[in-house]
């Protein structure tokens, strides 16, 4: 196994810092944050004190909840972001936190990642909405990842630096983790119709669906990228956190997620077209030439997958939690405005 990962926060303690970064503490002080908002992790801040350490740090470990620990697992989300931490990192074209340190043992889903704080960033609440000038930032950032790894999506998952969005282990999981997602759902919300009308039959189109997303040209893919996982530092620059579904496919898989995601749904509306042709833009800026019909095509392909991502986070979440509740709540909305606007039924 190697060296110890801690399994519970109480191990993270001065004793443990100190044999894995030398770092002298004094005092710790730790809170848990990110409720409602790191669904497959536990998030928590270190004020610390001491001659040679950080003023404050951040220590992910995984979830709290015993069914998102399942479906981070089976998923290789934890080795996916020890992995980034390891490699890609320091070649990211836009800005990542540091790491201090970042561990997973790949038998047990023990995992570990100790990095920079950046509580003093302009965090923007998901619930709420990014502005459009936020999101159009956003866009640039992520262009600019798609065009740095444009046509070379394979060689990453194929050297295991990342997992293609057609690994056999997504549609081997992700059907059965829907299903149970959509029956907790189903006892617990009232959904959109248009989310009704589709989500039914969703687990059983995932598979012919998911091959769809890597049909090329594939690249690198953050897999999760919405506002909650998007800081903006003093100058308005993204820095982007959370690389447990970092992948390998359509770039247009960040986009879809991110625009019927992280804005209103009217904002959505007004601005959905403008931001998908100014991420073809930036991909043409870097000196790449792209059908953007046909990305458009996997762009409406994506969005339909996304029904994914609430269904199978509330399966880890306290739907009693107002935040988490709400988060759900605002996810499908914002997905049924999707569904209609983008006619994605007819992609069934």
């Amino acid at each position: 196994m190697g060296a110890h990962i801690p399994s519970v926060i109480a191990d993270v303690n001065a004793t443990w810092l100190k044999s894995e970064l030398g770092w002298d503490i004094d005092s710790m002080d730790v809170q848990q944050i990110g409720a409602g908002i790191g669904v497959s992790s536990a998030l928590y801040r270190c004020v610390l004190s001491g001659p040679n350490c950080p003023s404050s740090v951040v220590v992910k470990l995984p979830a709290l909840d015993e069914a998102a620990v399942f479906t981070s697992t089976m998923l290789r989300m934890y080795i996916r972001e020890a992995n980034f931490f390891g490699s890609l990192c320091n070649e990211m074209p836009i800005g990542v936190p540091v790491a201090y340190l970042a561990r997973v043992d790949e038998e047990t889903s023990h995992f570990v990642v100790v990095m920079e704080d950046l509580g003093g960033l302009r965090i923007v609440d998901q619930n709420e909405g990014m502005s459009i000038a936020d999101a159009r930032a956003a866009i640039d950032a992520v262009a600019k990842l798609h065009a740095k790894w444009w046509g070379n999506g394979d060689e990453l998952s194929a050297a295991g630096t990342t997992i293609s969005l057609g690994d056999p282990i997504y549609p081997a999981v992700l059907p059965f983790v829907f299903g149970e997602g959509w029956e907790k759902l189903m006892k617990e919300m009232q959904l959109p119709s248009s989310i009704m009308e589709i989500g039914p039959k969703f687990a059983e189109r995932l598979p012919s669906l998911l091959q769809s997303l890597v049909t090329g040209p594939n690249t690198l893919c953050h897999g999760d990228y919405r506002a909650d996982n998007i800081l903006f530092d003093s100058e308005g620059e993204p820095v982007l956190i959370d690389f447990q579904l970092l992948g390998s496919g359509t770039g247009a898989y960040d986009v879809a997620y991110f625009v019927t995601q992280s804005l209103s749904k009217q904002d959505a509306s007004l601005y959905e077209r403008e931001l998908f042709d100014r991420w073809i833009a930036g991909l043409a800026a870097a000196g790449l030439v792209v059908d953007a019909d046909d990305l458009w095509l996997q762009y409406r392909r994506c969005a339909l997958f996304c029904l994914a991502y609430p269904v199978i986070a509330s399966r880890g979440m306290d739907l009693n939690h107002p935040r988490e509740r709400k988060l759900i709540e605002m996810m499908n909305e914002r997905f049924g405005r999707a569904v209609r606007e983008l006619n994605l039924a007819e992609l069934m």
